[in-house]
């Protein structure tokens, strides 16, 4: 890990709190029947890991690209990679983005350039392929690292970096984890298990500290013309509900704290990847995915729900 890498997680780790865009109450979603999915625009490939930051743009990665847009749709070419995926943004306006075909969750400027190497390995051993992330408001950050495993291969892991920029290993033995998401109150840590069509819940004890797993939700399997059912990129609005992007699926599952699944959205994208709230209201959700059943374009799609997301960012640096 780089010198640079190294002093800016410690210096997050000072940052104790976010920014919790939050002023929903109750845990009312609207009627599935009420609102309409609406794409914003395609991409050449199917697209992943999307995120705003805190002047409002939003961010998607697909194939070897990650494009900046704004509400209004339009869009550019922000940074080349190899396989960018799972994205978040830091205090100081840099990047944190999983790369599976790099091995290494990346750290990039406010421009799209690349820094250096959040983490590329744990205890000496490198990683395969990280897909997603979830930051700690206390510093460092939690991933996911499926690469490789499926329900057969069971090689699945999950990491914490500390604000030291050490990597520990949380858990192993999964069957491709995937999406992630802690929650504000740094309690409860959700991994969407892909290949098992579930969603675990670990307590979390401390900093990089969980207890055993648990099941959180059996999800919905697929029916007639859906393709798969796997749950991708994860997130949550501010009354505490999960919002799961379930691949093959074409929807986006709504689970309560309870894990009872209270809606389902249609995602637009037969592939639906990832989901996070934007818009200036933070009440917008964002979807993405593939376009085709298994190859070709990618799509972003919004659903103005009227629920407002739980949008963590950390404190812009003074």
């Amino acid at each position: 890990m780089s010198y640079s890498v190294r002093c800016f997680l410690m210096l997050f780790g000072l940052f104790s709190g976010f920014c919790f865009i939050s002023t929903s109450r109750g845990g009312e979603v609207p009627d599935p029947a009420t609102v309409e999915t609406v794409k914003l625009f395609e991409v050449d490939k199917y697209c992943e890991g999307v995120v705003f930051d805190h002047s409002g743009h939003g961010y998607i990665s697909h194939g070897d690209k990650i494009t900046k847009f704004n509400i209004n749709g339009e869009h550019d070419v922000w940074a080349v990679l190899e396989a960018p995926n799972g994205h978040k943004i830091l205090a100081d306006g840099t990047h944190l983005v999983c790369d599976g075909n790099m091995h290494a969750v990346l750290h990039l400027d406010a421009e799209g350039k690349l820094l250096g190497k959040a983490s590329s390995e744990c205890d000496g051993t490198p990683l395969r392929g990280p897909n997603d992330l979830s930051l700690d408001p206390a510093g460092g950050f939690y991933f996911t690292d499926p690469g490789g495993s499926d329900d057969k291969k069971l090689i699945g892991t999950v990491h914490y970096v500390d604000p030291s920029g050490k990597t520990h290993l949380i858990d192993e033995g999964l069957a491709f984890p995937n999406g992630i998401v802690l929650t504000p109150d740094r309690k409860t840590l959700y991994v969407g298990e892909s290949k098992k069509n579930r969603v675990l819940k670990y307590e979390v004890t401390g900093a990089g500290q969980v207890g055993p797993r648990t099941v959180f939700a059996e999800l919905p399997v697929k029916m007639g013309e859906q393709i798969d059912n796997q749950p991708d990129g994860m997130c949550l609005d501010a009354a505490g509900n999960l919002y799961v992007a379930h691949f093959g699926m074409k929807q986006v599952q709504v689970l309560n704290p309870e894990g009872e699944i209270i809606a389902r959205y249609a995602g637009g994208n037969i592939t639906t990847s990832n989901v996070a709230f934007g818009g200036p209201d933070w009440s917008t959700l964002y979807i993405t995915g593939g376009l085709g059943k298994l190859s070709g374009g990618g799509g972003l799609f919004k659903i103005d729900l009227g629920v407002k997301g739980l949008v963590i960012l950390p404190p812009l640096e003074k």
